[in-house]
């Protein structure tokens, strides 16, 4: 009755889904294969592989996330096919750049039921992952059909996302779709706790911890340069670096670049929008404010350099982790925007002080876990990101102790990739055994679920 009700509604907003879709150009080009009008590809390093694992990211974000566990992945198991697939461009591009050789890439289907069917017939997949409560109900439902086990790895429900699940209309539905899942992996015993109010059943719920803790320290990639001589930059210059920013919050950040250059005129500001596709937008917002910028992707070796520039806009991919490094303090973005925050580790790694806005539901334990640590600080609004700003560069060594206690923060929660690939290796047969041992492996595991 559900899934009749969803397929029914799916149709009926099938035409706005497709105009949305197109009118993004971050999801324009993969939709094509999203509709299934392109056969599987499968790559030379792939054709021989027995089995596929296939691992559902939705974007750059989850990419960056899962590329640890698929890494451990083809570590335990050489021999098998991985397929990450993703929604986003950017997704596509995360997938090409940090797990060459490893993985292959494909885009998600939408979630139509003939789509869907079509896609696991060509995967056919022996385990599906997915990152994040990122619930697809008509792929949960074909991959129970067919006794293939479904794990969701790093999961997490935001306060928005588990009071709106939790109204009558949309709870049994929910524990409907929550009941095709063999196994939750969640990020916090919060998180775990509101899949179990929702209706999944305590027994498939593990709190296993947020892997991007086990985030490798970034890698410049063959010929690439990232630091500040390549930005343009001298040694005596201090970078402020905001990172994944939204509408909104740069108009503050620049803002509050503008009140403190006076007084730290060696201060320069790099700005690092989450989609880069506006780069040119905030290029133009930054020159109405009287401050000379340049743009990363036109500007050269060093863009900054004898242009008299002292912002710079981030516009290409990859880079925004390894710059952290250069930074002597950082903000992360979608935290003064109502958006819930992004990649709070990404600054921390490197020890360096971490400021967010207030908006950190989708980071919150880490978010939490950095103001304990006095790794990290909440600025409420622009006076705020002003203040925290001017008391940490007057005093370089409050700025070493709160970098020193990210990086704490960090090294202290690790592990949740080794219980994550623990708990998915039970899932998988042992190296050696035949597709027939899996195939009753996944009847067996279904009739668990009954």
């Amino acid at each position: 009755m559900w899934y009749l009700f969803y397929n029914s509604l799916l149709l009926l907003v099938s035409p706005i889904i497709l105009f949305v879709l197109l009118a993004k150009q971050r999801c324009r080009r993969g939709l094509p294969e999203r509709l299934g009008l392109r056969a599987d590809r499968v790559s030379a390093d792939s054709a021989g592989r027995a089995g596929c694992i296939w691992i559902h990211a939705v974007s750059l974000g989850e990419v960056v996330a899962v590329a640890p566990l698929v890494r451990e992945l083809r570590r335990r198991y050489p021999e098998t096919r991985l397929v990450v697939s993703t929604v986003t461009e950017t997704g596509r591009e995360a997938v090409e750049q940090r797990l060459e050789g490893v993985a292959e890439h494909r885009y998600a289907p939408l979630d139509f039921p003939w789509v869907v069917n079509q896609a696991i017939d060509r995967l056919k997949p022996s385990l599906y992952i997915f990152v994040e409560t990122e619930l697809w109900p008509n792929i949960l439902r074909s991959l129970r059909r067919r006794n293939v086990p479904s794990i969701l790895v790093n999961g997490r429900l935001s306060t928005r996302s588990f009071e709106r699940q939790r109204l009558p209309l949309i709870r049994d539905f929910y524990r409907t779709m929550l009941n095709m899942i063999t196994c939750c992996l969640m990020q916090s015993e919060r998180d775990a706790q509101r899949m179990i109010e929702l209706g999944a059943e305590p027994s498939r719920v593990r709190c296993t911890g947020n892997i991007k803790f086990d985030q490798p320290i970034p890698q410049v990639s063959a010929g690439a340069v990232v630091s500040k001589a390549a930005l343009g930059l001298t040694d005596r210059e201090l970078l402020v670096v905001a990172g994944s920013t939204h509408p909104g919050e740069e108009d503050a950040i620049v803002n509050a670049y503008r009140m403190l250059s006076p007084e730290f005129p060696d201060l320069r500001l790099v700005l690092a929008p989450r989609h880069i596709e506006r780069a040119a937008q905030v290029e133009q917002m930054i020159q109405a404010k009287g401050l000379t910028v340049a743009r990363r992707s036109t500007g050269g070796q060093a863009p900054m350099a004898g242009t008299g520039a002292r912002v710079l806009v981030l516009d290409t991919r990859g880079e925004l982790a390894l710059l952290y490094r250069e930074a002597v303090v950082a903000f992360v973005g979608g935290t003064l925007a109502p958006v819930g925050g992004h990649n709070l580790l990404e600054p921390a790694v490197w020890g360096k002080p971490v400021l967010f806005g207030p908006h950190t539901d989708h980071c919150a334990e880490v978010a939490a876990l950095l103001v304990k640590a006095q790794g990290g600080s909440v600025v409420r609004d622009e006076q705020a990101l002003v203040q925290d700003l001017r008391a940490l560069l007057r005093d370089p060594a409050a700025l070493q102790r709160m970098g020193q206690a990210a990086q704490r923060v960090v090294a202290d929660n690790q592990g949740a990739l080794q219980r994550s690939a623990d708990i998915i290796a039970t899932f998988l047969p042992a190296r050696g055994t035949s597709k027939n041992a899996l195939v009753e492996q996944g009847r067996e595991l279904s009739s668990r679920q009954s």
